[in-house]
């Protein structure tokens, strides 16, 4: 089998979506969603803000922000998003009436607009040099599949024209190379071997081989159409380094080969198996089914 027949069939599994990624219930309101990436690209953009660009700070979360801001699944922060202002989804808002969002819920809604109109996409978890120079920023991508061009194409949808701006991006964010992304398992591979310093790899003091573990586990789910939160963390992400034992590295290697190979020669069947093949790699039943989460991590943001 070829890789090209190979990464078509697996491109039917990510046109599926997930427990996250359900907007079923949304039929009417998405019925003129633009089918084409740039628009649903502007499309999340008109709908989200980041939580740390074009003032967020300023924008007071109240209890149906948090609710929106705090939850898992797109069905829940979209209707968040219309009941702050409930005019099709399609016209940009104003920043006071978007939603507060990080990468991961970029990603998300991007990958659950996709879906919905059966196009393949998956969220990817690994880390990008143009958010904070000298360093990997831990950071969510799409990958959806060009059929014209038989490929996976990186997409991030965070990244606007004002922070392209800001950030001084030179390329196409509709079309990320691979040498802008870092993917979570190339990075625990380079930084276990020694020639990557896993200290410039993370998020403010959230650095080093833990970072790396729960962004490679959060990534594995993902491709697994389980798109989890930033914070969350759940079974071999628990132990500290120290208390990992061989076997678990093991397995985590394993994860990396696997996760680094979807990126060349996708195989949905590989990874599943993988995650199905040890409880700890994968997040509480209860934590897919209730849509909300506990706000002490959008209490946290906005007290910055």
């Amino acid at each position: 089998m070829t890789h090209i027949t190979l990464a078509r069939s697996a491109a039917t599994t990510y046109a599926q979506v997930g427990p996250l990624t359900d907007l079923s219930m949304y039929r009417a309101h998405l019925a003129c969603l633009p089918t084409n990436i740039a628009a649903l690209w502007r499309v999340v953009q008109g709908i989200v803000i980041h939580v740390f660009w074009q003032g967020t700070n300023a924008i007071l979360l109240d209890d149906e922000r948090r609710r929106g801001a705090s939850a898992r699944s797109a069905a829940a922060k979209l209707a968040t998003i219309l009941a702050l202002d409930d005019r099709p989804i399609t016209i940009a808002r104003p920043p006071d009436r978007r939603l507060p969002a990080t990468s991961r819920d970029y990603s998300l809604l991007l990958v659950a607009l996709l879906r919905h109109q059966g196009i393949p996409a998956r969220s990817r978890c690994g880390f990008v040099t143009y958010v904070a120079p000298q360093r990997y920023e831990d950071h969510w991508l799409v990958e959806y599949w060009n059929g014209d061009e038989d490929r996976w194409v990186l997409v991030d949808p965070q990244m606007d024209e004002v922070q392209q701006a800001d950030l001084n991006i030179s390329f196409d964010p509709l079309d990320v190379t691979r040498v802008q992304f870092l993917s979570s398992g190339a990075a625990w591979q380079r930084c276990r071997s020694g020639t990557l310093d896993p200290t410039l790899l993370g998020r403010l003091e959230d650095r080093g081989m833990h970072a790396i573990r729960c962004t490679l586990i959060r990534d594995l789910a993902a491709l697994n159409r389980v798109e989890m939160q930033p914070w969350d963390r759940w079974g071999l992400m628990l132990p500290s380094d120290e208390m990992l034992s061989d076997a678990d590295i093991a397995l985590l290697d394993t994860v990396a080969h696997a996760t680094v190979g979807a990126l060349a020669t996708p195989s949905a069947d590989a990874v599943e198996a993988l995650y199905a093949s040890d409880p700890r790699l994968r997040p509480p039943e209860a934590w897919l089914t209730d849509p909300d989460i506990t706000l002490w991590r959008v209490n946290q943001l906005q007290s910055r």
